[in-house]
């Protein structure tokens, strides 16, 4: 086994992300920082790194690099490859998960057809991609 690892692959072999394109996203949107630095996918990782991840407006995973892997594991393995730093949300951060509950984004009015780009884009800012 190497010792250092792409981002982008051991964040989809972690089971961070659901596929690499979905980490190699996270990564080019700026989501993801590795010991406080924003990080790209091609970035090559080591254990005892610390990788922070943005997954919502109100979800900011923390994690510890405990073991390397470029290959896909079964779930259960998947998870002792990183260490859960992440300190309780605050009262703030509750409030605002149970906002997004309780009012979702408003969706279009029926029968407008396929938003424009201008409104695609204007959607996905409100949503925090």
């Amino acid at each position: 086994m190497s010792d250092a690892v792409r981002l982008d692959v051991w964040l989809d072999v972690a089971c961070l992300a659901r596929t690499r394109s979905q980490a190699k996203e996270l990564c080019d949107g700026g989501k993801v920082e590795v010991n406080g630095v924003r990080a790209k996918p091609h970035r090559l990782i080591r254990p005892g790194d610390r990788i922070q991840l943005v997954l919502g407006p109100a979800l900011r995973r923390q994690v510890v690099v405990r073991a390397l892997a470029e290959r896909h594991l079964p779930k259960a393995e998947a998870r002792t490859l990183w260490e859960d730093v992440t300190p309780p949300p605050s009262e703030a951060e509750l409030e605002a998960r149970r906002l997004e509950r309780l009012a979702p984004a408003p969706a279009p009015p029926r029968g407008r057809g396929r938003p424009e780009k201008r409104d695609r884009r204007r959607m996905e800012r409100v949503r925090g991609r």
